[in-house]
C-alpha cells in the first residue's frame, strides 16, 4: 500500500511538472524570458529578424490591427522604424493564400519600411494578441521586458514617439 500511495505521489509530482513546462513553453513571449527566435521573410522575400538592437516589436495579427500600423507608418520616412529600433511583424497565417499573394503582398512591397511576415499558422500562434488590438512588445537585449495592447492611431504614435 505504501509503495502504491508513493509511487501515485511521485507520479502526480511529475505530471504536475510536465504541465508546468508544457505551459511554459505554450506562451514563449513572456516578460524575462528570451525572444523565441524566428526564421521568417520580409514582404521581398528576403530574410528578416528580430536583432539584439531591437527595442520594440509591433505585431499586427488581424485585420484591423494591420489597418492601424499600415495608417501610422505608411506616412513616416524611410528608416523611421530602424531609428526607433522598432520592427513590424504580421501574421498573415489566416489570410487565403489567394489573396496574400493577389493584393496583400504587391501592397506591402510598395512600403518604405520593412515587414517581416509569417504564413505559418503554427510560427506565432503562441505570441499574445487580442481582437482588433496591435500588440507591442518591449525589449532589453532581446529580452521581452513587457507587452500592451493598442488599439487607437494615438496609442500606437504614442509608443512611438510621435
Amino acid at each position: 500500500m505504501f509503495t502504491l500511495t508513493h509511487n501515485l505521489k511521485r507520479l502526480s509530482v511529475a505530471w504536475a511538472i510536465a504541465m508546468a513546462c508544457g505551459l511554459a513553453g505554450a506562451a514563449p513571449v513572456q516578460p524575462g524570458q528570451p525572444l523565441p527566435a524566428l526564421q521568417l521573410k520580409n514582404q521581398h522575400d528576403q530574410a528578416w529578424q528580430v536583432t539584439p538592437q531591437t527595442r520594440l516589436v509591433i505585431f499586427a495579427a488581424g485585420r484591423k490591427a494591420s489597418n492601424l500600423v499600415m495608417e501610422v507608418l505608411a506616412p513616416q520616412p524611410a528608416g523611421f522604424l530602424g531609428s526607433r529600433h522598432a520592427v513590424y511583424l504580421a501574421d498573415m497565417s489566416r489570410m487565403p493564400g489567394f489573396v496574400t499573394r493577389t493584393f496583400a503582398m504587391p501592397a506591402l512591397r510598395e512600403q518604405k519600411f520593412e515587414v517581416g511576415v509569417s504564413l505559418d499558422e503554427k510560427t506565432l500562434s503562441d505570441w499574445p494578441r487580442e481582437d482588433d488590438a496591435v500588440t507591442l512588445i518591449r525589449l532589453e537585449n532581446g529580452r521581452v521586458v513587457s507587452h500592451e495592447y493598442v488599439r487607437t492611431d494615438a496609442q500606437l504614435r504614442a509608443a512611438l514617439g510621435l
